[in-house]
């Protein structure tokens, strides 16, 4: 079975091997593929792992021996799985390798949000504090999270792993999902409709997955709602959030500041209007990424490929009727 990676530096630099998927197969690896090669080096495969190059129906249909996607993620919407269905073609996705890793990245960008542990890091080693006649200063007030209530969009699994560590923060807990969960898990947690969440919430964290329906739904509008005390949190996908309204809101004060792991174009883009946004803080997608989550990510993958050859493929995000 010939197996191709066509993006695979970011999930191996160098210290997390291929060795399980190679085992299964014919086993080509590009670190990384443009979109002028993604058919030259596809064009032989029978089985595709993907990051973030895009699939689109043209390419698919131009690949006449492929028989199974799998994503080196857990998003999706850079495959269209419409027309992997139209070809029987299951697509899967790697789900819940990352959870920790992300909610710890989302704590860390709030926390640096309302603590500012950089801006006192870099006014001590100044000397600020040396000459500070008080045994202690502030740049500004540490904002506490305790009492405060955090606004969860999208109720998976990471989406609960977050609202666990919002309530260990003291933090009260309000969500928005397409389908109110039978079991919501053992934190208290308030399902409310998606303008009143950011009316409410001190803290609005998307946790959602990117899809048609929901491209650009964090507007100007939206934003209005929020609470000029408020923050937001995007580690989900870039493409959820308008960025210039983002940035607007951020530069008049509409909000307070956002936390951003993702933007809609990956790497970034130099004229992205968010760069320089009033207390606009980053980091490059790296919420995914930590050692223990690619390795993970490697297992389940493994995995993948070995149900597909068995005959029954799991963790399928397309149609399963349409994939014969």
């Amino acid at each position: 079975m010939k197996i191709v990676i066509l993006d695979g530096y970011t999930i191996n630099p160098g210290d997390n091997p291929w060795t399980p998927v190679e085992a299964l197969g014919d086993c080509t690896v590009y670190d990384r593929t443009p979109a002028e090669l993604v058919l030259e080096r596809a064009q032989d495969a029978e089985i595709l792992l993907i990051s973030k190059v895009k699939l689109t129906e043209a390419v698919i249909a131009s690949l006449p021996n492929l028989r199974y996607i799998s994503l080196l993620a857990t998003g999706y919407n850079n495959v269209d799985v419409a027309a992997a269905s139209k070809r029987g073609i299951p697509v899967s996705n790697v789900p819940a390798y990352s959870t920790e890793s992300v909610v710890q990245t989302a704590f860390a960008l709030l926390l640096e949000l309302t603590t500012q542990v950089g801006l006192h890091d870099a006014a001590v080693k100044a000397g600020e504090w040396v000459r500070c006649p008080d045994h202690a200063f502030w740049k500004s007030s540490i904002l506490e999270l305790d009492g405060l209530t955090m606004g969860i969009v999208g109720y998976g699994t990471i989406g609960r792993a977050l609202a666990r560590v919002a309530a260990a923060f003291g933090m009260q807990i309000i969500a928005h999902a397409p389908r109110i969960p039978a079991d919501p898990g053992p934190v208290a947690v308030r399902f409310v409709p998606l303008d009143e969440l950011f009316s409410t919430a001190d803290v609005v964290s998307l946790n959602c997955p990117q899809t048609p329906e929901n491209t650009g739904f964090v507007n100007s509008r939206i934003l209005s709602l929020m609470k000029p005390s408020a923050f937001f949190l995007n580690v989900a996908r870039g493409g959820l959030v308008n960025e210039a309204d983002l940035a607007d809101a951020l530069n008049r004060g509409v909000i307070a500041g956002a936390g951003l792991d993702v933007v809609a174009h990956e790497p970034m883009l130099a004229d992205n209007p968010l760069l320089p946004a009033a207390n606009c803080i980053f980091t490059p997608h790296i919420a995914w990424a930590s050692l223990a989550a690619r390795k993970r990510l490697m297992t389940i993958v493994a995995g993948n490929i070995t149900a597909f050859l068995g005959g029954a493929a799991v963790n399928v995000v397309n149609s399963p009727s349409a994939c014969r």
